[in-house]
């Protein structure tokens, strides 16, 4: 949902013929709010996705802007975009990702217990890895060595990493035993990984990066350089208007193992740390997950606990463009500016709202909506 090129909304209007959101825009600029459209380039400034994930998708980053507008120079073909991609993972179901690098001592132990993870990352590198977890030195030495280590795993002989991805994961099916030293939860995630991408050196990326569930409300922001996937689950997707990725495994696509590597951010930290927070809007109505990136927020109303039928909430305007989308139930959205136009809606509807618009939503029947808006900065 927006006006990417790649998968432009377009406007339907009884009796209008269809038009897309990115034309319509370009002729009405005042949509968008003069700060917005002086920000942006008069451009929308964010995408809206909803996303089921069924198999998981390529482990990557997103580069700064600046670092996108370089990519996209030196390589237009594999950058065809120069804008940043910052984004935000609202999850409607139980959902499944890896997040940003683990604390350093539980990547050490990972090191430490797990003989074929030791091969790949290169056995002295792993040694002084535990070394100095162990030892106590401190932590800009120690991410160091994390660095070093990941960037062998990412640029390990393919044939090397295949022979040591079967050696574990026949452990892994066979060796109950020793379950535990390999944790359950992680060799489990590890077959589920090497039954989809057989081989692939994403499949040892978990020992590195925090495996983290969000529960439905939850959310992960995922600002330049952090290294995630996402790997089952529904979620809501919100994001800059861009296309810009870096990717090095769980895919058949180009792997830039090189800028990935030397672009990541390789600040560990706990999982439950990943973990995004909303704040409740001004009136009590909403949740608001407000990451620190001038392109977008997410509001989240969720009317399914209120008994009354025919219950009413104002939107508030706001002075740039929103796009809302009804997860569950149905209602009507009446335009206060417009003479009390009314809009039926139900899951599934998406809505554009202009700068500045003020609507109510009425529920009638249990109702979540999500808006996905921008003042900018």
């Amino acid at each position: 949902m927006g006006t990417h090129p790649k998968a432009p909304s377009r406007i339907i209007t009884p009796h209008v013929p269809e038009q897309l959101l990115a034309d319509w825009i370009s002729s009405n600029l005042w949509a968008l709010g003069d700060n917005v459209s002086h920000q942006f380039n008069s451009e929308m400034p964010f995408l809206f996705k909803v996303l089921s994930v069924n198999k998981a998708l390529s482990i990557q980053a997103h580069p700064t802007k600046q670092h996108a507008e370089r990519l996209h120079a030196q390589d237009p073909t594999h950058y065809p975009d120069s804008n940043h991609k910052p984004e935000m993972a609202l999850a409607l179901t139980p959902f499944e990702g890896l997040c940003g690098f683990r604390p350093l001592e539980e990547t050490a132990l990972f090191v430490k217990t797990i003989p074929e993870l030791k091969v790949v990352i290169g056995s002295e590198l792993g040694d002084d890895l535990i070394a100095r977890v162990e030892s106590g030195c401190d932590k800009e030495s120690m991410m160091v060595a994390v660095q070093t280590c990941f960037s062998h795993l990412m640029h390990c002989p393919s044939d090397v990493v295949e022979s040591q991805l079967q050696r574990l994961v026949h452990r892994l099916e066979k060796n109950t035993e020793d379950a535990d030293m390999y944790d359950r939860s992680l060799g489990d995630l590890l077959l589920r990984l090497n039954g989809q991408f057989p081989g692939d050196v994403g499949c040892f990326c978990i020992y590195f990066f925090n495996h983290v569930t969000l529960q439905p409300g939850q959310a992960m922001f995922l600002g330049p350089n952090i290294p995630h996937a996402y790997l089952s689950g529904d979620c809501i997707e919100c994001m800059a208007c861009s296309d810009n990725v870096v990717r090095a495994g769980l895919t058949p696509k180009f792997k830039d193992k090189d800028v990935l590597c030397s672009m990541l951010d390789y600040t560990p930290t706990p999982a439950q740390d990943r973990i995004f927070l909303p704040t409740r809007s001004d009136d009590g109505k909403a949740e608001i997950f407000d990451p620190p990136v001038p392109d977008f927020s997410v509001a989240k109303y969720d009317l399914r606990d209120v008994d009354e039928r025919d219950y009413t909430l104002t939107l508030p305007g706001v002075d740039g463009p929103s796009i809302c989308i009804v997860i569950h139930g149905d209602g009507q959205i009446v335009d206060d500016n417009r003479d009390g136009g009314v809009l039926e809606v139900r899951r599934g509807s998406i809505v554009f709202i202009a700068a500045g618009t003020v609507v109510m939503l009425r529920k009638t029947n249990e109702l979540l909506l999500f808006r996905a808006f921008t003042n900018g900065q």
